[in-house]
């Protein structure tokens, strides 16, 4: 629940509270109503008019009512808005990975500074390296490229488009490839890199 909004300056402070009746527990999912304290916790979120911003949200922490759970007591977070141990909105979280993922370096950063958020660009490279893992998909249709004649360079296709090799593009000594396949002597096991 937002309490108010102020301009102090270049900044605006935008003052709220959460308002959830309950929050689970991280460790054992357990629901818990009992307040063990409130604090108030700063975090960056996206710019408005040019202006950065920056969000107090007073949270409370929470007694885990399983007597058996490792976490004696957390700290709600508000879905769409915090996660754990954050600095910044979910939003500007979002905002700042895409944009060190298209620019990855020092660019990014300074067009970060134009979007009125304060971030390093070695924080945007580590925001890259935090990042799940893109899912890799195994080469269903793999040949000899028919426009590098003279490289010999390999063309994969990861099942994203459904194409019908040519007979030039097949991995078949003597087809489309000037004979080169068929000069190569053949590879063991034990010759691989």
């Amino acid at each position: 629940m937002i309490e108010n909004a102020v301009v102090d300056g270049e900044l605006v402070v935008v003052r709220a509270r959460a308002s959830a009746k309950r929050a689970a527990c991280p460790a054992c999912g357990t629901t818990s109503g009992r307040v063990h304290s409130r604090y108030v916790r700063r975090f960056a979120d996206t710019a408005v008019a040019g202006r950065p911003v920056v969000i107090e949200l007073q949270v409370r922490r929470f007694r885990c009512r399983d007597r058996a759970c490792r976490q004696a007591t957390f700290a709600e977070q508000v879905d769409g808005l915090t996660f754990r141990h954050g600095r910044r909105s979910t939003g500007l979280q979002t905002v700042l990975q895409q944009v060190a993922v298209m620019l990855a370096g020092r660019a990014d950063s300074r067009l970060a500074n134009a979007l009125a958020v304060r971030a390093s660009w070695s924080t945007l490279l580590r925001l890259i390296r935090r990042m799940p893992e893109p899912e890799v998909h195994t080469p269903r249709v793999l040949g000899v490229d028919e426009f590098a004649r003279r490289k010999a360079q390999l063309r994969h296709d990861t099942g994203g488009h459904r194409h019908a090799p040519s007979h030039r593009s097949t991995a078949r000594p003597g087809h489309g490839d000037g004979g080169r396949l068929a000069r190569r002597p053949p590879r063991r096991r034990g010759d691989l890199p």
